[in-house]
């Protein structure tokens, strides 16, 4: 069942969270997709094509999370999947976060490997279960492809057998990340684009 004051809450969050992140330059030209978890079978998600800074609630739709909408004629992104591949598997996971930061976008680029591990910064600690600035932050890297039903399954595998992942990039693309609030969230993207912006900077130093 639907819980419309949870769903109002949601909105409101996704709606507040695209005005941050718009304003930090994360989620340009219309780029990214924003989702809260509702309940155990549905979630809040952005629509196709919106403009992150300027979301309304009309522009907050519910789905479950094979992306099967509720009550809407419009269309949810076809990222939204890979929010519910994230949800089903990860049941602590209630806001999912994509961006298109050029940190994001470089390094993914850049990195060779599946996987980037930032280490040594005192930010680490601005993640969800790290407690030392030498916890290795880890994000798994995919290549970007239009199929996303395949991406889920890859991701899903992943955290089959990496269950400390803190987020993944898609090559040239963004960066995914997911936390048991919205507050949570916000500030992991936050801390994510911080760091990526250092480990590039230390590449061009070296």
């Amino acid at each position: 069942m639907l819980d419309l004051d949870r769903l109002a809450q949601a909105s409101q969050q996704l709606i507040e969270a695209g005005r941050a992140l718009d304003a930090a330059s994360q989620v340009p030209a219309t780029g990214g997709n924003f989702s809260c978890r509702l309940s155990d079978t549905l979630m809040a998600v952005t629509a196709s094509g919106c403009h992150k800074g300027r979301l309304t609630t009309a522009d907050v739709l519910v789905s479950d999370f094979a992306v099967r909408l509720l009550g809407t004629s419009r269309k949810a992104s076809d990222e939204a999947r890979l929010h519910g591949q994230l949800y089903e598997d990860l049941p602590e996971a209630h806001a999912i976060l994509h961006t298109h930061s050029r940190a994001a976008t470089v390094l993914s680029l850049c990195h060779v490997g599946d996987t980037l591990s930032l280490e040594g910064f005192e930010l680490n600690k601005a993640l969800e279960g790290v407690k030392s600035h030498e916890t290795p932050v880890r994000l798994a890297i995919f290549d970007n492809t239009q199929d996303i039903a395949a991406l889920a399954l890859d991701v899903r595998a992943r955290l089959q057998v990496d269950a400390n992942l803190h987020g993944y990039l898609i090559r040239g693309h963004g960066l995914y990340t997911w936390a048991s609030s919205m507050t949570a969230c916000r500030r992991h993207i936050e801390a994510l684009d911080f760091l990526m912006g250092c480990e590039l900077e230390l590449r061009r130093q070296r």
